[in-house]
């Protein structure tokens, strides 16, 4: 979900990668409803592991996890504790999805106020 709201809300502004440390093997399809409700396709995304990305080139990372990053990650992180909708209703994925809709909106608008984006 952050991923997609992130490429939503950032086209142009931000280049947006996501990967987990233990990633599921698809994305839920409550997921997958509860993002059309706000007009965003999931589209070919998929979970992805974090050995598939390279993490010493981000300059930011979100970790939405209750797990701490392996400590040869030496980025900036951000930890968003947001529950982990799986197994639960749809009014929870709802939720959740707000929630991460608000914040991922709010880091873009913290990034810009100090200009560290466009």
């Amino acid at each position: 979900m952050a991923e997609a709201f992130a490429r939503a809300c950032g086209t142009g502004i931000w280049e947006v990668e996501s990967a987990g440390l233990m990633p599921a093997h698809i994305i839920a399809p409550l997921t997958r409803q509860v993002m059309s409700e706000k007009n965003i396709d999931l589209g070919d995304q998929f979970p992805k592991p974090i050995e598939w990305v390279r993490p010493e080139t981000f300059d930011l990372i979100v970790n939405l996890s209750e797990y701490d990053l392996p400590p040869e990650i030496a980025v900036p992180v951000r930890t968003w504790n947001i529950r982990d909708p799986i197994g639960q209703s749809e009014k929870i994925y709802r939720q959740v999805r707000d929630e991460i809709e608000r914040r991922v909106l709010a880091l873009r608008e913290e990034l810009r106020s100090s200009g560290e984006m466009g």
